[in-house]
């Protein structure tokens, strides 16, 4: 939710409510901060806000949000997003997983200060407080959009370590719950284990949320938060010693070389990417925004446009079968037996079919796990044009709706260059043609294991809407050890744990924050799991073989029990 993307908008895309339930029967209230709306306004436009700018109980926003009303809160503020939504460049879903909670965490993390600071222009201070599961940071009633109500006796169930449904009212529990007995791997194992974790009661949660943000004071202070702008150096001279690289073997015919060369180029663009969509180069939107798409669209055919609406999500949702697009590779990956009951995906809205092919793939993924990832870029070129051609999941309005066409006009001058003057006029055999695609397409396939490295072995187990987004993070997200020669080749994604926790910290920092990260985790009593890369990898292998081993004995169960009843009517 950037901070420019509403500026030709009026005041009320943002209304704050300060709410109190001690005091339900409150008056309505003066607005205090008309002057601070980007726009002059109206006298119907001041009237409107007043007449909504009151205290509002927890019960009454509840009311609200079954209404259908989008209530998010930040900070001791509530915000209603209704008429926000087709503003903000990130996408729409990453909004409704807010509706109803605290996104006081979340919207920190992810967001500039600018962008803070702008949404409080739009919203009028007050001295109230929210009420108490408000104003502690934890989250107020659950989404009505995405979840359901859990009760304590639900909640004390996750503790055990079960890899319980986020959305109970979204699927139905298949047999996979009774072949849970298989021996998890060590990741899996930790984190799904919740009882390791601190309570989920509001007083553990709450130390947790103060120690997650002296943290990020304290990374501020280190000025961890700014870009070290000649570590990019040294990034362009690799850049450019590969782009050089392939431009010389492909005009020597040295086909396979160049592509490899071309390959590997790719791959470090990626990071910049990264870097960009979550503004941590220049931390200006249009600015970072830009530079992505450059990158992106224009030099490697893919999308930032969408990588952001998904990757807002999956930092939001991290590791949640039903929410969190990262995870949901149906009908070839499904790293919980909750995907056997064909769940509906919240992202893309389908479900996600359990079907005859899903079977096959599902029983063999741990076999098939490199091989696929190996395509994994030709999807990310089928992901990109649905997004450009759907106006829907792209921003329509604000000062991002330009956007969209600079990644369009991208995508044409990649095609060009790579499609025709590379591969059709530069390449004089179709076998050659052929042969230099796949090689420098699969050249990238690392990038695809890095970047499911450090969820597939993690939980997928649920918290409830009390856990803290700084131990949803860690709980679902591990670390990869290397020697800080190697940081290039992983581009900063070997530190996930720290980068999901500080999304807008510069991968080039990351280093120096994971200490501090260890010790918040020490402190608060969280475990940090950490894994050398070939560690890591077996760890994603055991936990997709222990998925498919799971579904084959239930099917063996399945047979056996439509056995026993064919023949108990035979008896008959």
């Amino acid at each position: 939710m950037d901070a420019k993307e509403s500026t030709n908008n009026t005041c009320d895309h943002f209304i704050l409510f300060p709410s109190d339930a001690e005091h339900p029967s409150l008056s309505l209230r003066d607005l205090k901060s008309i002057s601070s709306c980007p726009t002059t306004p109206t006298i119907d436009m001041v009237q409107a806000i007043s007449r909504t700018n009151r205290v509002w109980s927890r019960r009454e926003i509840e009311g609200l949000i079954a209404d259908g009303r989008k209530i998010i809160i930040f900070g001791d503020q509530v915000l209603k997003v209704d008429t926000w939504i087709p503003y903000h460049p990130g996408g729409d879903k990453s909004i409704l997983h807010m509706v109803g909670r605290d996104g006081t965490d979340e919207i920190t993390a992810l967001h500039s200060e600018e962008a803070q600071a702008y949404m409080q222009k739009l919203v009028s201070k007050d001295d109230d407080e929210i009420d108490d599961a408000s104003s502690s940071g934890q989250s107020t009633p659950p989404s009505l959009v995405f979840d359901t109500e859990h009760t304590g006796d639900e909640v004390r169930r996750r503790r055990v370590g079960n890899d319980t449904p986020i959305s109970r009212a979204s699927s139905s529990e298949p047999e996979s719950e009774q072949f849970q007995s298989v021996e998890a791997s060590t990741a899996h194992a930790i984190s799904s284990d919740l009882s390791k974790y601190p309570r989920l009661d509001p007083m553990s949660q709450d130390e947790v949320i103060s120690k997650y943000r002296q943290l990020d004071e304290k990374l501020r202070s280190e000025g961890l938060y700014q870009c070290p702008y000649s570590s990019y150096a040294v990034e362009f001279i690799r850049y450019s010693t590969l782009f050089v690289l392939f431009l010389t073997c492909l005009h020597y015919s040295y086909y396979t070389l160049s592509s490899l060369f071309l390959g590997l180029f790719w791959h470090l663009l990626s990071f910049l990417v990264h870097d960009a969509g979550h503004l941590s180069i220049t931390h200006g939107f249009h600015t970072d925004t830009c530079i992505g798409i450059f990158v992106a669209d224009f030099i490697g055919g893919l999308s930032v446009g969408w990588w952001k609406r998904n990757h807002n999500v999956h930092h939001i949702a991290t590791n949640s079968p039903e929410h969190d697009p990262d995870i949901q590779h149906m009908p070839f990956f499904a790293i919980s037996p909750r995907f056997f009951g064909s769940l509906r995906s919240t992202y893309y809205d389908r479900v996600m079919p359990f079907d005859a092919a899903a079977r096959w793939f599902i029983k063999h993924q741990h076999y098939l796990y490199y091989p696929i990832l190996l395509m994994g870029r030709f999807n990310l070129y089928r992901l990109a044009w649905s997004y450009l051609l759907d106006p829907k999941q792209s921003p329509r309005k604000g000062s991002a709706w330009w956007h969209r066409y600079l990644e369009m006009t991208g995508q044409v001058f990649f095609w060009y260059w790579y499609g025709y003057r590379t591969l059709y006029l530069s390449i004089p055999t179709w076998s050659s043609r052929i042969a230099f695609l796949f090689i420098s397409h699969m050249v990238t396939a690392p990038l695809h294991v890095q970047l499911t490295l450090s969820h597939f072995a993690m939980s997928s187990a649920d918290g409830g809407v009390h856990e803290s987004f700084a131990q949803k993070m860690v709980r679902t997200t591990m670390d990869v050890d290397c020697p800080p020669w190697l940081d290039f080749i992983h581009g900063g994604l070997n530190y996930q744990v720290v980068h999901h926790l500080f999304p807008r910290l510069p991968r080039h920092n990351l280093r120096r924050a994971q200490k501090y990260v260890k010790e918040f985790c020490e402190d608060v009593g969280i475990p940090y799991v950490i894994f050398t890369f070939t560690r890591g990898n077996q760890e994603v292998i055991s936990r997709l073989g222990e998925v498919a081993e799971q579904l084959r004995v239930m099917e063996e169960c399945r047979k056996v029990a439509a056995k026993d009843l064919v023949e108990g009517h035979h008896s008959h």
